[in-house]
């Protein structure tokens, strides 16, 4: 039986050198795949948008289509999240601020050169 997808052929274990790169087939501490995060590729407009559902009525603000890695959406969120005065975090590539900060971090983002639109009502 042929597999349908050719990466399900490449080992990734070796008794002899233990994990291996699913990528290139090498140990993994001799890897030389550029595994960089690939920052998600949006239309090049942040929503900043307010949610309620699941939370029971409590509203978070949601900011998305940050064209950035997680790590680089980690840090601005703390930067907005000091901005605001409020909690948060970053939950599947969305940054969510708790309590309604729209207006502020609209400005804010625009100050660091994003075009924003304020999403929903």
């Amino acid at each position: 039986m042929v597999p349908k997808n050719p990466r399900q052929t490449v080992p990734v274990y070796s008794s002899e050198q233990g994990r291996l790169c699913p990528g290139c087939g090498a140990p993994v501490a001799a890897c030389t795949c550029d595994r960089q995060p690939v920052a998600p590729r949006g239309d090049g407009i942040v929503r900043v948008g307010r949610q309620t559902k699941g939370r029971k009525g409590s509203g978070v603000t949601t900011v998305s289509g940050l064209p950035l890695t997680l790590d680089q959406l980690r840090d601005l969120a703390a930067r907005l999240k000091k901005q605001c005065g409020a909690g948060g975090g970053v939950k599947d590539g969305v940054i969510e601020i708790q309590g309604d900060h729209r207006d502020l971090l609209v400005t804010a983002l625009g100050r660091l050169g994003y075009t924003v639109k304020r999403a929903g009502g």
